[in-house]
């Protein structure tokens, strides 16, 4: 764990830092700005993606992110290595004051998320990881102390009844369809509702076993969590193909996707 501090550091103090600068902001009253896409922003979304875009810029490894100016595909098409950055995922949760947002850095290399942190600024808590060094969960007061870190476990069993966590009114047939097919093999499902990445604690801490996502999202809503959850033995992957996300694509919208672990061997055919 003390390499993949090493090799990382930087991103736990720009996600410490704007965590910092979000809960402030988080604490009093603030104003809810609608982007061009009708999507909401706020000043803690600006200045927690200022904070980290300063401590990665320090790696010369150009950035992709929520809140900053995406660089035309004829430019990204010729990075081979990117940071992929979330600087408040579930701002929507963040305005409603129910504690489900987190911050989300992701590095991607030709294609794939090979490093991934999830920080959450309300339980102090961080995931991280990778596939070379394992995935690991800290607590703000100890996220620099790498030797006090908690190795997250491989997760090779399934859960009775079977759990599924989804998103907040992102509901569809789909979901539906979903859970028909996993109550057919494995028995039993139970269904919990949360906003944001902050879903991947409970993945990797076994305490959920499959992610459906039928709705819109960004590569930046994701690419974290797929690098640590891959870490330890789980699966992100697109409905339409049944092969994992892929990055720093032309278009940065993911398609439908569900993340779950490989143990259980699902199978996207029935979506066909």
């Amino acid at each position: 764990m003390s390499k993949l501090f090493e090799e990382y550091k930087l991103t736990i103090h720009a996600a410490l830092e704007a965590s910092k600068a979000i809960m402030d902001i988080y604490v009093g009253d603030f104003e809810r700005i609608e982007k061009a896409d009708g999507s909401p922003v706020t000043i803690a979304d600006l200045s927690s993606s200022k904070i980290i875009a300063g401590y990665l810029k320090q790696t010369d490894i150009p950035i992709t992110g929520e809140e900053i100016e995406k660089e035309p595909y004829s430019v990204r098409s010729q990075w081979r290595k990117s940071w992929c950055v979330d600087p408040l995922d579930g701002t929507k949760e963040f305005i409603k004051k129910n504690g489900e947002f987190v911050i989300n850095i992701a590095l991607i290399e030709d294609g794939e998320p090979i490093y991934g942190l999830i920080a959450s600024p309300i339980r102090q808590q961080i995931i991280l990881g990778n596939k070379k060094h394992g995935a690991f969960q800290t607590s703000y007061e100890e996220a620099l102390q790498p030797d006090k870190w908690r190795k997250l476990e491989p997760l090779e069993t399934v859960n009775t009844p079977i759990q599924i966590i989804a998103s907040r009114s992102h509901y569809s047939g789909n979901l539906l369809k979903l859970a028909q097919y996993i109550e057919k093999d494995f028995g039993v499902i139970e269904s919990t509702a949360m906003g944001s990445a902050l879903k991947f604690f409970e993945l990797v801490n076994n305490k959920a076993d499959v992610y459906p996502r039928f709705a819109p999202t960004m590569e930046w809503d994701i690419a974290a969590g797929q690098a640590i959850y891959e870490a330890i033995g789980g699966k992100v992957v697109q409905v339409e193909t049944g092969k994992p996300l892929i990055y720093n694509k032309k278009n940065l919208k993911n398609p439908y996707f569900v993340a779950f672990k490989a143990n259980m061997n699902l199978s996207m055919d029935f979506f066909q």
